[in-house]
């Protein structure tokens, strides 16, 4: 595929324009970042009464403790979030992954993966939270680590 970038100074909001005779999923998929690009990334949470705005790459988890959805940052800091757990996945996009029906974690920050019993895996996140990655969730999650 032939790609042509021009740099203009006085452009106020970039656009792409595509040539192509047919959609393909690799096309669609580069669509879709594209458009997130615009898109600014907002997430809020609370802690101790205060409203905190969290820089996405901050995250290394976000779960479902008892009736809250808990996130927690590369301090391990514990922030409460009042969006369900399928929209923030969605939201926060690829690199973020769903490891079971309640935990979605940052791709980025693994620290490691490790077998654990009953055909499940457990995995161990840089600030040293664990979590447990289900039976269901299982081959999604090793086609993303390419094993």
């Amino acid at each position: 595929m032939r790609v042509e970038l021009h740099i203009e100074s006085g452009c106020e909001e970039p656009y792409a324009v595509l040539h192509v005779a047919k959609l393909s999923a690799s096309l669609q998929a580069a669509i879709e970042i594209l458009e997130k690009e615009s898109q600014e990334t907002v997430l809020t949470a609370q802690s101790e009464g205060k409203l905190y705005v969290i820089d996405p790459e901050r995250v290394e988890v976000i779960r479902t403790e008892g009736r809250e959805l808990a996130l927690y940052d590369r301090q391990k800091k514990r922030f409460v979030v009042g969006k369900p757990l399928y929209e923030l996945s969605e939201l926060l996009g690829s690199d973020f992954v769903r490891i079971s029906k309640s935990a979605i974690i940052n791709f980025r920050r693994i620290h490691h993966v490790q077998a654990s019993f009953n055909g499940t895996m457990e995995v161990v996140m840089k600030n040293g939270v664990e979590e447990v990655i289900t039976r269901s969730y299982r081959q999604q999650f090793k086609k993303r680590l390419g094993v």
